[in-house]
């Protein structure tokens, strides 16, 4: 499996870009901000890749700022998961009232096709069968991407060596400790972790010495 990615300049958002291999079709996730179109277009044309969907791990601004551009570029879909769908144009929504004082006269938009995903939904294409499970607690719409059983793409649910906060709205720290014991937890230890922001890790080292997670186990 290919595995390609770069950190987004505002909030060193991780992007990823997967694919079956070289010279496939592929997947776009979380394409963050300011526009970053050129640098998918960049790993794509590196690999001779071609994008056939961009999918959404939740709803806030740093990982769907350039959704719109990929999808219109590509004539693709974006998949989000239905409780985060409204932030596609009114991320706001999901902010502090500081960041979104911010965004005041900038205007939000969804790409033409948009696909809701819900719990278990199963996404069979390229050859990888990607699973969407429903990971509520850093928004309410918080998804993770389980690929062929060997990626968990974890947005801001898990972080190596910690996960993602809560007291934004539509966070829930109760969400969060429930997706952690009953999403997370169960997972097995093979499963590479690439999170929405810092460096890629496994469920069995997370299980291990992340704090969030050795406190389940106890």
């Amino acid at each position: 499996m290919l595995v390609a990615s770069f950190a987004a300049p505002a909030f060193a958002t991780n992007c990823w870009i997967i694919a079956p291999g070289e010279g496939q079709e592929c997947i776009v996730i979380d394409p963050g901000m300011p526009d970053v179109s050129f640098e998918v277009m960049k790993i794509c044309q590196e690999h001779e890749l071609k994008p056939i969907a961009t999918l959404v791990t939740h709803g806030h601004l740093d990982h769907t700022f350039s959704v719109v551009p990929v999808c219109h570029g590509y004539g693709i879909p974006a998949y989000i998961h239905t409780e985060d769908r409204i932030l596609l144009k009114n991320p706001e929504k999901a902010l502090s009232q500081v960041f979104a004082a911010s965004l005041e006269g900038m205007a939000f938009a969804e790409p033409p096709d948009v696909r809701e995903l819900r719990n278990g939904d199963l996404l069979d294409f390229l050859d990888m069968k990607i699973q969407a499970i429903h990971a509520p607690g850093h928004t309410r719409g918080s998804l993770l991407f389980k690929i062929n059983d060997e990626i968990l793409v974890s947005g801001d649910v898990l972080f190596a060596g910690s996960i993602g906060r809560t007291d934004q709205p539509t966070g829930s720290s109760k969400d969060m400790e429930n997706t952690l014991r009953k999403k997370i937890w169960p997972m097995p230890d093979h499963l590479r972790v690439l999170p929405g922001h810092g460096p890629e890790t496994s469920i069995g080292h997370e299980r291990r010495v992340n704090p969030y997670l050795k406190n389940l186990g106890k």
